[in-house]
């Protein structure tokens, strides 16, 4: 069997719930795009967007992947279609090692070694497995590691501005069947802890509650923040810092008793090295769409070395991120719970051919083919940004 093709599809879908400026603060307006008008952090989208790969054999069958392109994916299929396809193409889709290797190799030392190039090679990864577990009729965790649990946990995030408005937000997730919640605030620390208590008095002491504050803070106004969230018995404080600054990380993480949490934006275990050796977090929240499964077991081997658990993120990625990350949690040894987006999978499933969602705050692990999802052609040409 040996690679036939591999395509890249841009894909923008409305997302009417996450209207620009919606419940956080101020922001400079750019269109289809914004961002903070106040702190110099991510650009986002009105829409969700994403980049599926599809990579045909000449067997006839079909992987899907996703490289996680938040903004912008249209950059990832330029990268698809100018240096991962020649590098792909007659290859043998069982070598997905070898062929995450030779893709990063081939970039490496002209200073590409994250980014979205990285992302490519990981949705390309991602794809490849999808393949392979089709061809030997294995569902990916099965291959990549092996059935651990038998269903994923999951906590659903939430954010806002008002504590009332958030709180009410958590105890409908609550009602939903979620035990555990993540809160992305974007406030000082007298704000975010003024939230966290209200959801805290709301949910009750049995809901597991985390806090993304998406790197807003200095050290010690991290610290400050993080002594009020352990009052709260908050489980983890995310992505406190900006992703440099490992000696804050370090002396943050040894100012609280509580977990520190960080990883989204790495997506190699070479990134992630002196961050592991320095114990800079608690949690490593590595996001598979950026990493691939490959990469994505390497880090968390890395970190069960290290005895730190793993947290994968999702954030704004698609409905195949979503079920790459199901069959890699799976699969992973030191996995401690997922991120999910509970609103958002309905317009994430714009592209499936078959319905794909948790029940009760978990994902059930099947013994599907593949990845266990099944994506729709049709439906991912309609959302092509032209």
């Amino acid at each position: 069997m040996k690679i036939k093709e591999i395509t890249a599809f841009p894909i923008r879908i409305t997302r009417e719930d996450e209207a620009e400026g919606k419940d956080r603060p101020p922001v400079i307006d750019f269109g289809d795009y914004f961002v903070d008008q106040e702190s110099f952090t991510s650009i986002y989208s009105k829409h969700h967007e994403t980049t599926v790969i599809k990579i045909e054999t000449d067997t006839g069958i079909i992987g899907w992947g996703e490289a996680q392109s938040p903004v912008s994916p249209r950059t990832t299929q330029v990268i698809i279609e100018d240096l991962v396809r020649p590098l792909i193409i007659g290859r043998d889709p069982f070598d997905i090692e070898a062929i995450w290797t030779r893709n990063f190799g081939a970039m490496r030392e002209r200073g590409h070694p994250t980014g979205f190039y990285i992302d490519a090679i990981g949705g390309t990864d991602i794809a490849l497995w999808d393949i392979v577990g089709k061809a030997t009729g294995k569902p990916v965790h099965k291959l990549a590691g092996g059935r651990y649990r038998d269903r994923v946990a999951l906590y659903a995030g939430m954010g806002g501005t008002e504590p009332e408005k958030v709180a009410d937000l958590a105890e409908e997730h609550v009602g939903y069947g979620y035990n555990a919640l993540k809160l992305h605030l974007l406030l000082d620390a007298d704000g975010v802890a003024e939230i966290a208590s209200a959801v805290r008095n709301r949910v009750g002491g049995d809901i597991r509650l985390m806090c993304d504050v998406h790197m807003r803070h200095s050290v010690p106004s991290a610290i400050k923040l993080g002594r009020a969230l352990e009052k709260l018995d908050f489980t983890w404080l995310e992505s406190p810092l900006v992703p440099d600054d490992i000696p804050g990380a370090v002396a943050l993480s040894n100012a609280l008793n509580m977990a520190v949490a960080i990883g989204e934006w790495s997506r190699t275990r070479y990134e992630m090295r002196e961050a592991f050796e320095r114990r800079a977090y608690d949690i490593v929240m590595h996001d598979i769409a950026r990493t691939g499964i490959t990469e994505g077991h390497r880090i968390g081997t890395i970190a069960d070395t290290y005895n730190i658990p793993v947290a994968p993120h999702v954030g704004g990625g698609g409905i195949l991120s979503v079920a790459a990350t199901v069959e890699y949690s799976a699969s992973c040894s030191n996995f401690m719970i997922m991120e999910h987006s509970h609103h958002a999978n309905e317009f994430k499933n714009a592209i499936t051919a078959e319905h794909y969602a948790p029940d009760n705050g978990y994902f059930e692990v099947t013994d599907k083919p593949g990845l266990g999802i099944e994506i729709d052609q049709s439906l991912v040409e309609k959302y092509v940004i032209s």
